[in-house]
């Protein structure tokens, strides 16, 4: 008697599947009310309940957009499904939408499951893997592409109208700014920019070091900026240390000069938008235009691609400047007698030989001298020097008006930490804060140092003031002085910064040296919005006549002057 095989009821349960739970919702304000996420992970455990499967892992991705795989869980859960032996057999999903918003991501990322038998469970999408079953998930996928792009472009549109009226969209403030609420529209909070006392003073600083130094040579590098606050202690609004980046970004962030750009770049591929697309806002300004502008010359005419380092930071006063009369080839350093002697020489000789240019050499010493003392002479007039005190003095009583309402906002910030301090305290005393907290600590901390730090810079803000006197001889004549030892005999870095502010080359040629300056640069660096008495970086007169006050081409946009030596 044959016996029959025994087919399987329909009634007998189905062997228990792992599975791994995958829970997420698109933004970070819904992670922290606890929106959707609970809701998801309930159904899913009660849809695991009923299918009689174990939840081994959950994998819970707080505020990130589905339309890329740039999501910290998502990344373990596909390096655990990649693990052998298996952890798990399926990964269960609310919606295919919560996996992801891509139609071509969500196939990818689903065979590469499958090729790990592991299948993705939508319990509110429930599909077989028939071929039918793979069109209706294609294009459901589709149609959320679809619905997340849509969401997009009016969340956009609506940021952009948000940024016109002049609030602020919600990311983190630059560094130096803080956000405060404006207005209320409903239960929305209408924010804008305000200037945080604490950052500010050190986005200060740092324009600061970049234009005049640390009062030991002229203007930093960026790297020098870098090194300097790193070792002073100052830190970024997130505590960290400072980076060469992060100099350069604030460096060349607008916002400080008063205009704000938003929508400047596309969010995922980092491209530039059109300039029609892009939305500018006012903003709370930290550092007066004319600086900024300086510094963005400046920034432009040091970059490695127009300007060789060995120019910007090489200890030659003149190279960069210095050319070749006969070949218009760079004068280069020579030395001789194992570096005893030092020379300028020309370039194009030195590399091909004198059949390419007969060129010519000349004591460093002796051009950096004629040159600094000719400038100096000519320029540094009785006349003209008492224009610049003038303007100087003008510019600081201006300065110091202006920096009247940078105290009363430090006085305030200093308040504001000591009265946080006092509530906290008596939070403590009373009972209402557990004084074990481990958080505590750290908040006492945070607002000690911020107490000590506006009072540190308010001490520093409200250091009295010079009283403006009056121009006598007596002072043009030490300020003269003063102009010519820093010009003649001050650090190379900041003679050299000077040099190449106002002149654009030097012709070195046998029997005279002619030197090129531009007027409007020369202008430009007259006066600064921020100007000192004792300037590290001093200014010139308003007009340059380096020949003679009655020449004629010094009307021209350049003009030259002749030094001649034996």
């Amino acid at each position: 008697m044959t016996s029959l095989p025994v087919a399987s009821s329909p009634l007998q349960p189905q062997p228990s599947l792992r599975a791994a739970l995958y829970l997420r919702v698109s933004t970070g304000r819904q992670a922290e009310h606890d929106l959707s996420i609970p809701d998801q992970q309930r159904q899913a455990e009660a849809y695991c309940t009923a299918k009689g499967w174990e939840v081994v892992e959950v994998f819970i991705e707080p505020g990130a957009s589905a339309t890329d795989d740039r999501r910290p869980e998502f990344q373990k859960l596909m390096e655990a499904a990649s693990e052998k032996p298996g952890r798990f057999d399926v990964v269960v999903v609310h919606s295919f939408s919560r996996f992801f918003r891509d139609h071509f991501e969500l196939e990818f990322n689903v065979r590469r499951l499958a090729k790990q038998e592991i299948r993705l469970i939508s319990i509110t999408q429930e599909l077989g893997d028939d071929p039918s079953a793979v069109m209706m998930r294609q294009i459901m996928a589709l149609f959320d592409e679809y619905q997340s792009r849509e969401n997009a472009k009016h969340t956009l549109r609506a940021m952009n109208e948000n940024a016109r009226q002049g609030f602020w969209n919600g990311s983190r403030p630059p560094f130096g700014y803080r956000t405060v609420e404006a207005e209320r529209r409903g239960q929305k909070i209408k924010k804008k920019l305000e200037i945080d006392p604490i950052q500010s003073e050190t986005v200060r600083l740092i324009f600061e070091l970049y234009r005049h130094g640390d009062g030991q040579s002229g203007g930093l590098g960026i790297k020098a900026i870098v090194s300097l606050l790193n070792a002073k202690g100052y830190r970024t609004q997130t505590g960290s240390r400072f980076s060469c980046k992060f100099i350069h970004d604030v460096l060349t962030r607008e916002t400080y000069a008063g205009t704000h750009a938003f929508n400047v770049v596309e969010a995922k591929t980092g491209r530039k938008k059109a300039s029609n697309e892009v939305i500018t806002m006012d903003a709370p300004v930290i550092i007066p235009r004319s600086e900024f502008a300086e510094v963005q010359q400046r920034l432009k005419q040091n970059a490695p691609r127009v300007t060789a380092p060995r120019i910007v930071n090489g200890p030659c006063l003149l190279t960069g400047v210095a050319v070749c009369a006969t070949c218009g080839g760079g004068m280069t350093l020579r030395t001789g007698k194992y570096g005893r002697y030092r020379y300028y020489t020309c370039a194009t000789q030195a590399r091909q030989g004198k059949t390419a240019c007969k060129g010519r050499n000349i004591r460093m010493d002796l051009l950096d001298t004629l040159v600094m003392e000719h400038l100096a002479t000519r320029l540094l007039t009785k006349d003209r020097l008492g224009v610049i005190l003038e303007a100087l003095l003008t510019h600081y009583a201006a300065s110091q008006n202006r920096n009247a309402a940078r105290q009363e906002s430090l006085r305030n910030a200093s308040r504001e930490a000591e009265q946080k301090l006092q509530r906290l305290y008596a939070a403590i005393e009373n009972g209402v804060v557990d004084a074990t907290d481990p958080t505590l600590r750290e908040r006492l901390d945070a607002l000690k140092a911020q107490r000590d730090e506006t009072s540190r810079l308010c001490a520093m803000a409200e250091a009295p003031g010079m009283v403006v006197p009056v121009i006598t001889d007596e002072m043009i004549e030490r300020f003269s002085r003063d102009l010519r030892a820093k010009l003649t005999d001050g650090p190379v870095a900041m003679r050299k910064e000077y040099l190449r502010a106002i002149v654009d080359r030097i012709e070195v040629d046998d029997r005279e040296i002619r030197i090129f300056g531009r007027k409007d640069r020369l202008m430009n660096q007259l006066v600064s919005d921020r100007p000192k008495l004792n300037p590290k970086v001093p200014s010139f007169g308003r007009e340059w006549r380096p020949v003679r006050d009655s020449n004629p081409c010094c009307r021209r946009e350049r003009a030259c002057t002749i030094i001649e030596f034996q």
